[in-house]
């Protein structure tokens, strides 16, 4: 997929639209994009029926209608890619229900953040395939526990392979973007990620301009360096707060908020082809969680030549802005459809979803 000339949509929808809102004073809309011009992406695969990052979430994802599948990237012991949201995995596996990995628990800093677990760079792939995945927010998601053991943790290889079987059965492509996670400590530890991202695009002849593949980080120096041998898009993901690990550890002051500014953008542009802000740095919310005016992010972004690609809407009350929840319950489906509508009326290009099939149905206006 060519992301500068087919916009990228991955929206969420979740129980049928409550009630009209009245929604804070908005800058002026850049117009949605039509039906056929936008794409699913199912975030972590369709993480919102199925426990995240396995091959049977992103194998749902691709049946819903999801045009990509997202694996977030780490490493084991012995260099080989997975497929986990953290490298720190007791809340994705059945880790500590394995006795003999028990002295395998440990206290590590990872980004600047103390976490105690199990380190999927503590354990060889053959050891990580002895685990079983789990549901992460069982609290939020209680039906995806009815799947608790049942799946393995994948490689990078082992969802490509499943990309390129369902490409052929579907009879359509089924892209792969991968997010290199924590890349700063895993190259400071011995065990970059990039090296293996681009090995395994050329082992399947995917590091071309024309593969339906886009790569992504947080983080500013690996893309940089992955620009240099990669010629897939590049996302340069940004959060509501903080700054780049790389930066920081650099000491270089910029913030994600300095770089959504028009000149940060346009050096994002030196070497990434998408912006991939969390959708609070479009639609901010005030402390209290409810709407306020939108930025200008989006259109400083394609002025810059970026699309703009947020995530990750979400159907569950605790993942929308106060004024689209429809009850109390974190765990209700709250007013997705039309959370979806006002990021699309800021122009996005795309959006990423745990909910495939109502990002389908978002889409194509079946709501």
């Amino acid at each position: 997929m060519q992301i500068r000339t087919c916009a990228l949509v991955i929206a969420v929808a979740g129980a049928a639209a409550l009630a009209t809102l009245t929604i804070p004073a908005n800058a002026e809309p850049a117009g949605r994009p039509g039906a056929g011009e936008v794409e699913v992406f199912g975030h972590r695969g369709a993480s919102g029926y199925r426990p995240e990052h396995t091959l049977a979430a992103y194998e749902l994802a691709a049946r819903m209608g999801a045009d990509y599948i997202e694996p977030d990237l780490v490493s084991t012991k012995d260099g080989v890619l997975v497929s986990r949201h953290e490298n720190e995995i007791s809340g994705t596996t059945d880790v500590a229900d394995h006795p003999e990995f028990a002295d395998r628990k440990t206290t590590k800093v990872i980004d600047g953040v103390e976490l105690t677990g199990w380190f999927t760079e503590d354990f060889t792939l053959a050891e990580l395939k002895t685990l079983r995945a789990k549901e992460r927010i069982p609290q939020l998601r209680p039906n995806n526990t009815a799947y608790d053991g049942k799946f393995q943790v994948p490689t990078f290889q082992e969802v490509i392979d499943l990309s390129k079987r369902l490409s052929g059965e579907l009879h359509r492509d089924i892209g792969v973007a991968p997010e290199t996670k924590h890349p700063s400590h895993f190259r400071r530890i011995g065990l970059p990620l990039e090296p293996g991202v681009v090995r395994a695009l050329d082992d399947n002849g995917l590091n071309r301009p024309d593969a339906k593949v886009v790569v992504q980080s947080f983080e500013v120096g690996n893309l940089r360096e992955l620009d240099r041998s990669l010629r897939v898009e590049l996302v340069q993901l940004i959060s509501d707060s903080g700054a780049p690990q790389d930066f920081i550890e650099a000491g270089d002051p910029r913030t994600y908020a300095d770089m959504v500014e028009p000149g940060g953008l346009r050096q994002i542009a030196e070497y990434a082809d998408v912006l991939g802000p969390d959708t609070k740095v479009l639609l901010p919310v005030d402390d209290s969680d409810h709407l306020t005016k939108p930025t200008t992010v989006t259109a400083d972004a394609h002025a810059a030549g970026l699309e703009v690609v947020p995530y990750t809407v979400r159907a569950e009350n605790d993942f929308l802005p106060a004024d689209l929840r429809s009850s109390a319950d974190p765990a209700r489906h709250g007013d997705v459809f039309g959370y979806f509508g006002l990021l699309l009326d800021q122009g996005i290009d795309g959006i990423f979803s745990d909910f495939p099939d109502l990002a389908v149905q978002a889409r194509d206006g079946i709501n």
